[in-house]
């Protein structure tokens, strides 16, 4: 739970540094993990906020949203990938994210997702609804978590919401 509090608090840290400076429009983006063993390409103009190696090895990406909504909750895309043994360790770590979720202020699950081992529901962050979709894969010994986090509702439009839902669904395609 300290963790999951840590990185948030880190995140929220970097958004809140980012927010002060305009960034240039960031050039998509092919990115490796794992020793090579992940692969996937960000879209043009996410902004690649933080990065850690080891075990695990974590890659956030901040999404901007130009709305005022933007300037309270950090919508953003992180990619985690851990070492785990085997399926029966994959699920422990599963088990483990989720109960982490629910422990969120403001948990509510959204409707059954469709894929096996994804999740949607909405929790608070910063005081706003946000809306979170997660997926997992095990692969040559690999956790893989895909988190996509934005505002429920953003003042950016539904075009906005739009184009951040295809690049999670697109990095999604390419872990699976």
């Amino acid at each position: 739970m300290g963790y999951l509090r840590s990185t948030v608090a880190a995140v929220v840290l970097a958004a809140g540094l980012l927010a002060t400076v305009p960034a240039p429009a960031a050039p998509a983006a092919e990115v490796n993990m794992a020793n090579g063993s992940v692969n996937f390409s960000t879209p043009d103009g996410w902004l690649d906020i933080l990065q850690t190696d080891g075990d695990p090895e974590v890659r956030v990406f901040q999404v901007p949203d130009p709305s005022p909504t933007g300037h309270t909750t950090l919508a953003r895309i992180t990619v985690t990938v851990k070492q785990e043994p085997d399926a029966s360790d994959f699920h422990s770590y599963m088990d483990e994210a989720n109960a982490k979720a629910m422990a969120l202020p403001g948990y509510q699950a959204v409707a059954k997702a469709a894929e096996p081992n994804s999740y949607s529901y909405i929790a608070r962050e910063a005081g706003v609804a946000s809306s979170y979709r997660e997926r997992y894969w095990y692969r040559d010994g690999h956790a893989i978590q895909l988190r996509c986090v934005r505002p429920q509702q953003s003042q950016a439009g539904a075009a906005w919401v739009a184009a951040f839902d295809r690049g999670c669904d697109a990095i999604a395609a390419r872990l699976k």
